[in-house]
């Protein structure tokens, strides 16, 4: 199994400088990557970095998901002009914890209106939702036609977990694909990842998973 094609290299603290996009995107090049993740106001720069290898990839109201819904389409767009090829978008989790269900469905269904055509993955931070509210998160996410889940930011107390990752597969039955994500620094926990369903992989840890 050729790993790096399944790779989202993430790129998203709030420290990381410009040289060191530089030398990340260039690496992730050299490693066959299949993306780099990262913040908005770095889209145009990783584009002319990335070449047509390696894909770009945009978080969108990351990492609390708790831009309005108007925030977050006027991301999206800015970042897909901005040369993206794909969108990581976190859900209002806050809005869904406080049971806004109608609210956040809506959401969901404007990004997807918006943005037809690319790759939508959108985070549900499963470490704050119970097995119930995973479900449910999960069935909004299809409802709106994205093409991934996504588990985790790398930002909550938990990151991506074997049952739910399990979970998520199990009730997608097709219908949409799994990205793990959070805390994967290995690349047995990353085969692991896969082994079970995942289509998609995102983590900092890539050259030290692909070394």
């Amino acid at each position: 199994m050729d790993l790096s094609k399944y790779i989202d290299h993430s790129i998203l603290k709030p420290n990381h400088t410009l040289k060191g996009l530089e030398e990340q995107v260039e690496k992730c090049k050299e490693l066959g990557v299949y993306g780099v993740c990262i913040n908005p106001f770095w889209v145009k720069r990783a584009r002319a970095l990335a070449g047509k290898s390696l894909k770009v990839c945009c978080a969108v109201s990351f990492p609390f998901g708790l831009d309005t819904k108007e925030q977050k389409v006027k991301q999206s767009l800015k970042a897909l002009e901005d040369g993206a090829d794909e969108l990581d978008i976190v859900m209002n989790i806050s809005a869904f914890k406080s049971g806004l269900l109608g609210y956040v469905a809506e959401e969901l269904k404007a990004l997807s209106r918006h943005t037809e055509g690319y790759t939508r993955k959108v985070i549900i931070e499963t470490a704050y939702l119970t097995t119930d509210e995973i479900k449910r998160a999960l069935e909004l996410v299809i409802d709106a036609g994205m093409e991934f889940v996504k588990t985790s930011t790398g930002y909550a107390p938990e990151g991506a977990k074997e049952e739910d990752v399990e979970l998520l597969v199990k009730l997608s039955k097709g219908q949409i694909k799994v990205k793990a994500s959070g805390g994967i620094k290995t690349k047995e926990q990353a085969q692991r990842f896969l082994k079970i369903g995942a289509e998609r992989i995102g983590t900092s840890h890539t050259f030290e998973i692909l070394k």
